[in-house]
């Protein structure tokens, strides 16, 4: 549950009273809302979902499979949030609902499996290792949301004992990108800064936790984040959800500590964007990329701008015409709903080929690796922004560091 203070409602739900109250069913959000846009059906959107809770809250209604359904149709990408004129924390709200369904309920197999092996991150790379020689034999379904070419060995790079700043590599993108922390802490390093990895005592951040409802399993990994990173220096993220979750740290758990440690998490591209004059020139020459901002980076963090001005630089960006709206990934989400995943997929799918009609280009940037493999299962050549940038300063193709 939220760590906030004020008063509760005291209902089923036990929301915080002024966040429940505080939506007026303007109905701003629905064109911003990627699931009623998709549907039409006002039990998908933000303004319905809330109806729904005050409902099942006062005890009007009670918790049925269709009001299940609304709640665990929501992708959290809090585009809402961004649209609404009286600042409705829904995030919060709908985290908090699924904090009590998730009580009352056992969550999906499915979900339990991939939450086990994120935790242990051992275990992930013997699993990713095994998918990887699964892909090799094509044995593999084709939707599978993984990457082209898993990685058979993600070598284990002896990390720093300090630095300046620690790099949070968190699980899956450490076990299915490690092309991306080697292309980030290239450009970390090109501008002098000593660069130590979070690694394996840190391991997952609890995105995934936080948006099924595990609330105590969430304040579990947090606290063991929190315990892994050393004090006084930056933590910087290249993952959007990853660093969305560390900056809620402080509200998640409701302690002195916890919020000093969210106040030091960063997106690399902010950080980036801050020493920008400390950035060598590009050796090789410039790119053209379509941007698409991770909800949790445009909407959570509200830093996507920084992308811009990292990229500038390096490429010259185009933007997409959709204004950041959710590209259907959503953790765990394309994996639990599929069908809804797909078809906001769709729409973002759009957008991508009408900026490619009229630009010409074809590599897509994302900072945020659910997106990056959702949109990669359907044809899309996307990449992390700072690999683009890495390969810029390098002046050519092969591995970030050079060698």
């Amino acid at each position: 549950m939220s760590g906030s203070p004020t008063a509760r409602t005291g209902g089923v739900l036990d929301l915080r009273d002024d966040a429940l109250t505080s939506c007026v069913a303007c109905g701003l959000c629905l064109p911003h809302c990627p699931t009623y846009r998709v549907t039409g059906d006002e039990r998908r959107s933000p303004r319905g979902r809330i109806a729904l809770m005050r409902a099942v809250d006062s005890g009007e209604t009670l918790p049925d499979e269709e009001w299940l359904e609304s709640m665990d149709t929501c992708l959290l990408c809090r585009g809402c949030e961004t649209a609404c004129p009286s600042a409705v924390p829904f995030g919060e709200l709908m985290t908090d609902t699924r904090t009590v369904v998730t009580a009352g309920r056992r969550v999906s197999l499915r979900l339990r499996a991939g939450l086990f092996v994120l935790v242990r991150p051992r275990l992930l790379r013997v699993g990713s290792r095994a998918l990887a020689v699964m892909q090799r034999l094509h044995l593999l379904p084709g939707r599978l949301p993984v990457p082209a070419r898993m990685p058979l060995r993600v070598p284990r790079r002896r990390g720093r004992s300090e630095g300046d700043v620690v790099l949070f590599t968190g699980c899956v993108m450490d076990a299915w990108q490690p092309g991306v922390h080697a292309a980030v802490e290239a450009v970390l390093e090109a501008t002098g800064a000593r660069v130590r990895r979070s690694g394996d005592s840190a391991g997952c951040c609890g995105a995934l936790h936080t948006h099924a409802g595990l609330d105590a399993g969430a304040r579990g990994l947090a606290t063991r984040v929190m315990a892994a990173i050393p004090p006084d220096v930056p933590v910087l993220v290249d993952s959007a959800g990853c660093g969305a979750a560390l900056r809620e740290y402080g509200t998640l758990l409701g302690t002195a500590d916890a919020t000093a440690f969210s106040a030091r998490v960063r997106d690399v591209h902010e950080w980036l964007a801050e020493n920008v004059e400390r950035m060598p020139a590009p050796a090789g020459e410039r790119t053209t990329v379509i941007v698409q901002d991770p909800c949790h980076m445009r909407h959570a963090q509200g830093c996507h701008g920084s992308v811009r001005t990292v990229l500038a630089p390096y490429a010259d960006v185009v933007e997409l015409d959709d204004e950041g709206l959710c590209c259907g990934a959503g953790g765990a989400f394309s994996m639990l709903q599929p069908g809804l995943a797909g078809a906001v997929r769709l729409r973002k799918t759009a957008s991508i080929q009408r900026a490619t009609a009229t630009s010409g280009a074809r590599t897509v940037v994302s900072a945020n690796p659910g997106c990056a493999l959702h949109l990669a299962a359907v044809g899309h050549d996307v990449r992390h922004p700072l690999e683009v940038v890495a390969e810029s300063i390098r002046g050519s193709g092969g591995d970030p560091h050079g060698r």
